[in-house]
């Protein structure tokens, strides 16, 4: 018979059991079941993070599809402080490797936190040799580096990228769509300590889009390449040629000094990396004369064969008196603008009004941003009519109280080579996929015409004269038509409140060919240390630039145009050039002297190529390929000599293979 006071001790045990068992099932429910998500996002606090795995960026190129911006793989190193084991160790063996403090690693890596950043994008090498340190709490996730293969190459206009995206030019513009799709990964260690970063991605990160610039790769080397020379050469401030193809306001070089490399862009400054084309209005000068002239065209205000006296030099207005670079009497209007008269210009304006050249000023997009699609675009200083003195008008006729962007500027005198249609500065011209497959296109838009197609060619014909007979001589292009103007503006001093006698800024700008114009250009020097007028310092920089540029795009010269080809040794004595080296030399005479080569069947450019080492010049008439020449070929070359070349449509019955210019514009760096 069992104690009933054991039975008691029993059910009483029993019932404490319960109950325990009971509070221990309840706790662990209202754990595991209503606090399930708060405690796990604690544990994930203290023994995992998520990470954004960024995507690899897409590519920049420029029209012809070459490389401006790439991007490869890498690893971004991180540390968990938590799991490593001695920070003092681990500081002191990381600083020589990654060349950083050792204070600053130890203090990374005794910060407390679950995950902390050490660098990000390492060089391959770098990573290998940390990962050589087997050192637990260190680890590695990919983060693609993004790469300039061409350096200080269009630097202002790709821009580059930091660790949150892009930061400046088309990077930062064009950010959303060269970005990608980030994805994700849980970086951490479990209760054992080990790492659960191998099988955790999370989410698989996307690639971004491409985008196809306007920039031509060879015309923005070659600009660059006499910018350069130019701003060394007269220790400017700053130096820039801004390119366009009239025909579609694409924008087809933007060369800046001072550059940046930006592969390295923290070693530079944010002067350098500023696109001063859009970003710094400057006074013009006499190149804002051409917008004059339109608009006293247009309006029928003058004609050119209109007879104006310029009053010997100077005129008196609103008690601020104006002088020219030279005392003129009787000048026709087309010779006002030859000889950059001050004086003609300002009695011109005066007779087209103020609100009349205001609204062609507008008209040419002054005042507004292009809309080039860049950040920290300018839209120029131009004060409304109601705000102008005295004085702003007769000013405002040689370019000064108001300020433009090069860009802008590009862009007015493409209007005049364009039949008076305005065009919008084109950069992208399309975006594509990671496989090259074409997205979106952005075609070529007309803004407004802006004058008459038959002022258009008036005023290109006197601007040919310009470069021809007048100010802008320096200009010419030998076997081309060059319409242009120079620009010599003086800056105003802040002590003084006046106009400074020092070089301001000294500028050409026109297009070519006149009658087919395919490349509109402004060529800018600012406060040069050893030039002060633009046709001596701005306009030989045109001619450099252009000279190249039509070689490269294979535009034949003038039918019956003697050109004259430069040596590359007459060359170095001004500026490294890209030196054209033939693929058939010129069989030597068996008298010594160097022998006509055969150039039947050649297109012109290779053509001229062959011939540019015996220092010939060279008469070209027609379209094609070389069907005639002479001297024929193995004639001995005599000082002097001018070879002649007749070109015509090859058996195909075309002018120019397309192959073959396709083939030219990609090959030449």
């Amino acid at each position: 018979m069992i104690d009933p006071g054991f039975r008691t001790r029993v059910l009483l045990l029993a019932a404490v059991l319960a109950v325990a068992f009971g509070t221990l099932g309840a706790r662990l429910g209202w754990l595991q079941v209503v606090r399930h998500g708060e405690l796990t996002a604690i544990a994930e606090r203290q023994y995992s993070r998520t990470v954004t795995l960024h995507a690899q960026r897409g590519p920049i190129v420029d029209r012809n599809g070459a490389p401006l911006a790439t991007s490869a793989a890498a690893e971004s190193l991180f540390a968990q402080p938590r799991g490593v084991g001695d920070p003092v160790r681990v500081a002191e063996r990381l600083a020589p490797i990654l060349d950083l403090p050792v204070a600053d690693l130890h203090g990374m890596l005794t910060s407390g936190k679950s995950f902390v950043w050490i660098t990000r994008r390492l060089d391959p090498r770098i990573a290998a040799r940390v990962k050589a340190l087997r050192e637990p709490g260190l680890g590695f996730l990919p983060e693609p580096l993004r790469l300039y293969p061409n350096r200080e190459l269009a630097a202002h206009v790709i821009g580059f990228e930091g660790v949150d995206g892009g930061l400046e030019g088309a990077e930062r513009a064009w950010n959303a769509e060269l970005a990608g799709t980030p994805g994700k990964a849980l970086v951490g260690r479990d209760a054992l300590g080990r790492e659960v970063l191998g099988e955790r991605i999370l989410q698989p990160s996307s690639a971004g889009h491409g985008v196809m610039l306007t920039i031509d790769r060879t015309i923005q080397y070659v600009a660059e390449r006499e910018i350069d020379a130019a701003w060394r050469r007269t220790r400017a401030k700053t130096a820039m040629a801004v390119a366009m193809d009239p025909r579609t306001g694409d924008v087809l070089a933007i060369a800046i000094r001072p550059t940046f490399n930006p592969n390295a862009f923290m070693q530079a400054s944010g002067d350098d990396w500023r696109n001063r084309a859009i970003t710094d209005p400057f006074e013009p000068g006499s190149t804002f004369k051409v917008i004059l002239a339109a608009a006293a065209l247009d309006a029928g205000v003058v004609t050119p064969d209109d007879r104006i006296y310029a009053e010997n030099g100077r005129i008196t207005i609103a008690r601020a008196t104006i002088h020219d670079w030279k005392k003129y009497g009787w000048l026709t209007f087309a010779e006002v603008l030859q000889n950059s008269s001050n004086v003609g210009s300002i009695k011109v304006g005066l007779a087209l009004g103020r609100d009349p050249y205001y609204r062609y000023i507008t008209a040419f997009g002054f005042g507004a941003p292009t809309g080039v699609g860049l950040s920290g675009e300018s839209r120029g200083l131009l004060r409304d009519p109601s705000r102008w003195s005295a004085l702003s008008l007769p000013t405002m006729s040689i370019g000064q109280e108001l300020s433009v962007t090069a860009l802008q500027m590009v862009a007015a005198f493409s209007a005049v080579a364009n039949g008076g249609r305005l065009m919008q500065p084109r950069l992208v011209r399309a975006t594509f996929d990671q496989h090259g497959r074409e997205l979106r296109r952005f075609e070529p838009r007309a803004v407004r015409q802006v004058i008459a197609p038959e002022t258009a060619r008036t005023l290109t014909r006197m601007l040919v004269r310009v470069v021809d007979s007048g100010t802008g001589h320096k200009a010419a292009i030998s076997g081309h038509e060059v319409a242009g103007k120079t620009g010599t503006a003086q800056k105003l001093d802040r002590n003084t409140g006046r106009y400074s006698r020092a070089p301001g800024v000294l500028s050409f700008a026109g297009f070519t060919p006149a009658d087919d114009p395919r490349l509109a250009m402004l060529v800018m020097l600012d406060e040069p240390k050893n030039e002060k007028w633009g046709s001596e310092a701005a306009a030989p920089i045109f001619s450099a630039i252009g000279r190249e540029v039509l070689r490269y795009l294979d535009i034949a010269p003038r039918d019956g145009e003697a050109v004259q080809i430069v040596t590359p040794a007459v060359r170095e004595r001004t500026v490294p050039a890209v030196r054209l080296v033939s693929t058939a030399a010129a069989e030597p005479d068996p008298t010594g002297g160097p022998a006509m080569p055969e150039l039947h069947g050649r297109a012109l450019r290779h053509a001229l190529q062959v011939l540019a080492p015996l220092g010939v010049k060279v008469a070209v008439s027609g379209r094609g390929r070389v069907v005639m020449q002479e001297p024929r070929p193995g004639t001995l070359i005599e000082p002097g000599v001018t070879a002649k070349l007749t070109l015509g449509l090859d058996e195909r019955g075309q002018a120019a293979p397309a192959g073959r210019k396709a083939a030219s514009k990609k090959g030449s760096l």
